[in-house]
Formats: C-alpha cells, structure tokens, sequence
C-alpha cells in the first residue's frame, strides 16, 4: 500500500522541467568509445571525417560539465540551445550522471555523422533515470556543428511537451505473489529496490506534460514502490518459487557485478521473476538500456525466416572476415565453410548475419518489431517504471549490418528480451505485467506462423544440444536457447547475455563486464531452469 500524501522526511516541491539531462551542479561523467558492432571484437562504423565525432564529444563533455554556454556554441542554434539546457537545472538534484557515447555512424553522403549516447541521471533520494538519445552533427562553413533538436536531449522532449518531476513517500507496502501468499523483502531480496517492499521509502515519477495546460501525458520513469489499489496489497504476479531461484542464482553466479533478470510466462506475458545485481541497486532488469548483442538474433531470424529469406537448410556462408563499410568478424575470427543458417544461429556467427542484410529493407526489422513483437508502438504498462527498447531505422549499410546481430543503436534490457524470447517461441506477443490491475493500452501485433515458430523453436534446441548454448544441456526438459556477448566501448569488457525458455517460462539475463554469454548469464539462467524443473 502507497500513501498519496506529500508529507515525507524532506518535502520537495513538484517541479516542471523543461527538459532532461539535469544538473544541479558540475561533475557529469562522460564516458566515450566505438560501440562495436558484435560480441565478436568487430570495431564500429566510423565517420569519414573524425572531426564530427571531435564535435560531438566535446558538445558532450562540455554539457555534462555545465558550461551550457559552451555546449550552445556547438550547436547550429546557439540562442534556443543554451536556454533549454540551462532549464535543466531547475527541480531536481542530479549526482554524478554518467553519459556514455557510443560509435559514430556515417550519414548518407559522409558529410555528417549521428552520435548515440545513453544518459544513467541519478536522481537523489529516487533512483537512477536511465535512457537512450542520440544527436546528430554536420558540416557548416563554420565547421563541425551539432544539429539542435529537443528530441536529442531526450525522445520525448518536444515543443509542446516538457517533464516534471513528482514526488511523495510510500508507508508500509504490503505485497502478494501470484497465489495471493505475503512478498517478504528477506525471502526477496531483489524485489526491495523493484516493488519498494517495506515503508517509509521515497517514490515518484517524472512525467511527460503539456507545456500549456500541465495535463499528463505519459510517464517517462517512475521510481519507488508500486501502489496499493483500495488500501489493499500489491497483487503481483510473482511466483515465489522462481523469485527465489532467481535471487539465489544471481547472488551466486553474478560475484558482485551488475546484472539484471527478468523471467515471464509464455502465455500471458506475467512476470513471474525479476532480479537484480546487487539486489537493492538499480532495476537493470526493467529499467537497464543495453545492446542485446546476438541474442536479437532471435527476432531477426524470425523476420528473415517470415519473409522465406531463408530457412534452416539455406547455405548461408560464415566466412572469417566480411567488409561493408568496415570489417566484420567472428569470435577469434572463427569461419565455418558452407554453413547452413542453423549452424550460423546456434554457432551465433555474426558475418552470415551481415552477409544477408539485403534479404531485408532498411527499415524492415523496425517495422517487424511492432508489428509482432509489440516494440517501438505504445509504451509498456508493467506497473512500475521500465524503459522501452529502441529499434530505429539504421542510418546507413554498415550499421544496418550491425544491428542484424544486436549492436549499433539497438537498445533494449532483460524485461524486452524474455519478452521476445516467449514472443518467438509461442507467435503471440502478450505485454508483460508485474502488478495485477495496471491498465495497459492495446497493443495490436500480428501472430507468428506456425512455420516460423516451429523453426525457431528447432534453432534454439540445437543451440542447446549443439551450439553455443551446451550450458543449458544438462537442464531438464526441452529448454532452447540463444546466447549474445554484446561489446560497450573499444577498452572496456563485454556484457554477456542468454535467453531461454522451458516451454512455460521465458528469461533473460544480462551481466556487465563479462567475457561471454554461455560464461557469465549462463550459470545464472541454468541454475533458475533447473530448480524450477525441480519444483514442478
């Protein structure tokens, strides 16, 4: 239960901010480096001319730094640039933000470049904003500018709409698991941070609103615990079992670094586990931004297979190297002369990926995202704040070709993923849900065939029994899989990804600085399958 007062150990008043990245004070953290396009060691598609990268990033550092002014004169609206980011220091305390760039893309004729980056806004006393933006850059006579756009300080910034920040305290939360049995923060300890369980923690939410009028219109994240519907429990749909299973797995296998999980069913889309690394920090799980690294690959294959692009006994070669724009390569630039598309998918070989980007238009996966896997149309409605993945339209070959196996500007976190993942394995798509009575707007998606269900299903077995999966081959039952090592910057280590399902359940791990998949969020994953087959 949730009191809606505003009393709390520190009142604040609710503030409209006209805009996201804000700072109350210096000391941003900016971090740089190619996003590289594979969990195999590729590099990432670079500019013609390193200049408009030199731009961006001193645009960057010079925003996160607080010399608005400086940030402004980089811009090709240095007047309306400056206003609003000195805007955005109005409301909220910020400490330590962190804006991490990822790898330059060429725009079309190689006279600018588009610039990702994700913002991680530690809000005091809240939690962390965590979210994904990109800006773009081009040649002036002037030299290297970024082009102003609201939208590049965060998606949903825009002339008419601006956000505010929203806060109160929560009493003593009371929460069920599915079965209508009490939630303990000592039986859970992830679901502390994730419902808020106890009392007295602060919660809060920043909303979209109008500019005029202040009527809300969406919500961009929420923070706290979940809210009591008529003074009553929050009625979850967590399954105690797997819950604690997940929790056990990850304090075992993560060995202190950040990781996330989320575990649902099939058939509805019900969270039934979601866990964090550490336990009481940030909700990685539903609120993480990540590169899913190969394990897209599950959705992609899907639209490949759909279109009759290919099927599993198609020779799809999976050489060393291949060049679009750049060079591509494998893990240890491993080869496997005339491959089939099953070796390529349960061997998770980035280069056949590459190598059939023009099975497919340049918008196309967008576009299959939403139509059947319900990413990228309306928000999801879990019943706690989660961030929504990003599948935008490549801006060019090369990093068309890198988001066939789940780099470039792909964003998305376990809750998207197990969510693919049951979408896959089932043709249906069913928006997750964590709090039972939370209204979600319809999502229309269309429904898999037969076909193409059938063959991912295969895909993921022998990822299983005979890929890169062979962790999971000793789980009972016929659980499929896909792994993903996901690269971060060109230095630093990997985040390493598993999806996989049971038949019932679907889940997704993710754990940063990993060397690998199959190394890092395996164990975890193994390790909830096989006592959850225990169980049953």
């Amino acid at each position: 239960m949730t009191n809606r007062r505003v009393g709390r150990r520190r009142r604040w008043p609710a503030v409209a901010v006209t805009g996201v990245l804000v700072a109350g004070a210096a000391g941003w953290a900016v971090g740089f480096g190619p996003l590289r396009p594979g969990g195999a060691g590729e590099e990432a598609p670079q500019v013609a001319d390193p200049a408009a990268v030199r731009a961006a990033e001193s645009f960057l550092q010079s925003w996160a730094a607080g010399d608005w002014a400086g940030a402004a004169r980089l811009t090709d609206s240095p007047a309306k640039a400056e206003q609003t980011l000195r805007n955005f220091t109005a409301g909220l305390e910020i400490t330590k933000p962190v804006l991490t760039a990822a790898g330059a893309t060429r725009t079309e004729g190689g006279n600018g470049a588009t610039v990702p980056y994700t913002a991680k806004l530690p809000v005091a006393g809240l939690g962390t904003w965590s979210y994904g933006s990109e800006l773009g850059v081009d040649r002036t006579d002037a030299g290297w500018r970024v082009r102003w756009e609201l939208s590049l300080v965060h998606p949903k910034l825009t002339e008419k709409e601006k956000f505010r920040l929203v806060e109160e305290e929560s009493a003593e939360l009371a929460a069920v698991d599915r079965d209508g049995a009490p939630i303990s923060a000592a039986a859970h300890p992830s679901l502390i941070s994730v419902l808020g369980l106890g009392g007295g923690k602060p919660r809060g939410e920043v909303q979209v609103v109008d500019r005029v009028t202040g009527e809300v219109r969406s919500t961009a994240v929420r923070f706290g615990p979940a809210a009591g519907e008529g003074g009553g429990p929050v009625r979850t749909t967590i399954d105690a079992r797997v819950q604690r299973a997940a929790d056990r797995a990850l304090a075992r296998h993560a060995q202190g670094r950040n990781a996330g999980l989320v575990a649902l069913r099939i058939d509805s889309g019900e969270v039934v586990a979601v866990a964090n690394g550490p336990a009481a920090g940030f909700n990685r799980a539903f609120q993480g931004t990540y590169a899913p690294g190969s394990t897209w690959k599950v959705l992609t294959s899907a639209a490949l297979l759909r279109k009759g692009a290919v099927t599993p006994s198609t020779v799809v070669d999976c050489p060393k190297y291949l060049t679009v724009g750049k060079q591509f390569h494998n893990v240890e630039t491993s080869e496997i002369r005339g491959a089939t598309f099953r070796e390529d998918f349960i061997h998770s070989c980035n280069t056949a990926f590459v190598a059939l980007r023009g099975k497919l238009g340049n918008g196309e996966v967008t576009t299959f995202a939403q139509e059947y896997f319900g990413i990228g149309g309306p928000e999801w409605k879990t019943g706690i704040g989660s961030v929504d993945a990003r599948v935008p339209v490549p801006a060019d070959e090369t990093e068309k070709a890198a988001a066939l196996f789940g780099q470039g500007r792909l964003r998305t976190n376990p809750l998207t993923m197990a969510s693919v993942t049951a979408t896959a394995v089932s043709g249906r798509f069913h928006q997750p849900l964590l709090v039972k009575g939370t209204e979600q707007e319809r999502i229309a998606t269309k429904e898999l065939p037969e076909r193409v269900v059938g063959q991912l299903r295969s895909l993921m077995r022998d990822t299983v029994t005979d890929g890169s999966a062979t962790v999971l081959k000793g789980v009972p039952g016929e659980v499929g899989a896909k792994t993903g090592t996901a690269e971060v910057t060109e230095d630093g280590n990997n985040n390493g990804w598993l999806v996989a399902h049971d038949g019932e359940i679907a889940i997704a791990c993710v754990v940063e600085e990993a060397k690998s998949g199959s190394g890092s969020a395996g164990p975890v994953i193994r390790d909830v399958l096989a006592e959850v087959a225990a169980a049953r």
